[in-house]
């Protein structure tokens, strides 16, 4: 069996990133409801089926994270989708919380759930080959948030989250996402650099205290990015070089890879920060991305739920996922998108 480092590194290796495919029902319904599709379970599996059998899988991913209904789910061939991951050397993975709701108190703050059971959820997991986990903290930037309570429960929760999946033998992928869109999401990409600094310390520190060996987790994290509907935007540059700190004060050197999120930027706004950050370089830790909507766009408006449409949905799905590859060797250019829509 592999270790817990080996498996991080071969999920951060040069050139390939983390597919997420773990929408839960309701945001595929969501998704799925702007192209006018109901949220069915074959709807579902074919629409991941053809994700999943894209030339890019093979290329250019190295992990997915998947829902506990697509992990024992299987293609319309009745091909096991886990046998389809392994036959393009991918390693499964599994989003293992239950959503976050609302904190005691007036500060509008979330706390992630789902450690219950998680202990059991974990072994049957790993003996389904899930060589990864992804727990999902909440951080929010308002007048009255983040407190430090609301700060400190959710990174106790991710150390406990990660602590018992090395007891499993998989690897935590800790999200602390400080997200941009949250009421009334105008804060400066000040705030939010200070803010992530923060949230970090506090994750970095909680899974200490509980144990959990630093060389055998993925850290997934926000860019630096003011908020969605903040009067002043930042420049790639400036992203850039906000994220590189920040990460740089906080995140140790122990630390086998980071995973961006991409946070509801743009498709081609993820890859080009994600590109200038690695230009950045050298780094202690191989960046790369682990993104859901801002590889999955195109190829689902593609697609719409037409099996003619199959091929041209997988070409943007290729597309896209080759874009990032290159920007998490620092490789890729403005130009490589002209090109392609030319």
């Amino acid at each position: 069996m592999a270790s817990l480092n080996a498996i991080a590194k071969k999920l951060v290796e040069p050139g390939k990133g983390i597919l997420a495919a773990d929408e839960s029902e309701p945001t595929i319904a969501k998704r799925f409801a702007k192209i006018g599709l109901p949220s069915t379970p074959d709807l579902r599996r074919d629409y991941r089926e053809m994700l999943f059998r894209a030339e890019a899988m093979r290329k250019h991913i190295s992990g997915v994270i998947l829902t506990e209904e697509t992990l024992e789910q299987h293609a319309a061939d009745g091909t096991d989708f886990r046998a389809l991951l392994a036959d393009a050397d991918v390693i499964p993975g599994i989003k293992v919380d239950r959503g976050a709701f609302p904190m005691p108190g007036e500060s509008g703050e979330k706390i992630t759930e789902g450690l219950d059971g998680l202990r059991q959820r974990l072994t049957r997991y790993a003996a389904l080959g899930a060589g990864f986990a992804k727990w999902r903290s909440v951080i929010t930037i308002s007048e009255l948030a983040p407190t430090r309570n609301g700060i400190r429960a959710n990174a106790h929760v991710l150390a406990r989250y990660a602590r018992l999946c090395q007891e499993a033998g998989i690897v935590p992928v800790v999200e602390p996402e400080v997200v941009g869109d949250g009421e009334p999401g105008d804060h400066s990409i000040a705030r939010c650099e200070d803010v992530t600094g923060e949230t970090l310390e506090m994750v970095f520190s909680e899974l200490r205290l509980a144990g959990v060996d630093l060389s055998g987790i993925l850290l997934k994290p926000n860019m630096v990015l003011p908020g969605i509907w903040s009067p002043r935007k930042a420049d790639i540059e400036e992203v850039a070089l906000r994220t590189i700190g920040t990460l740089r004060a906080f995140v140790p050197a122990t630390v086998p890879g980071i995973a961006f999120l991409s946070g509801g930027q743009s498709d081609e706004e993820a890859t080009a920060h994600l590109n200038a950050m690695n230009k950045l370089g050298p780094l202690p830790w191989p960046l790369t991305f682990s993104y859901g909507r801002a590889l999955q766009n195109a190829a689902l408006m593609i697609w719409s739920g037409r099996p003619e449409n199959v091929p041209a949905a997988q070409a943007a799905f290729n597309h896209r996922v080759e874009m990032n590859a290159l920007a998490a060797k620092g490789e890729w250019r403005d130009e490589l998108e002209l090109a392609k829509a030319a």
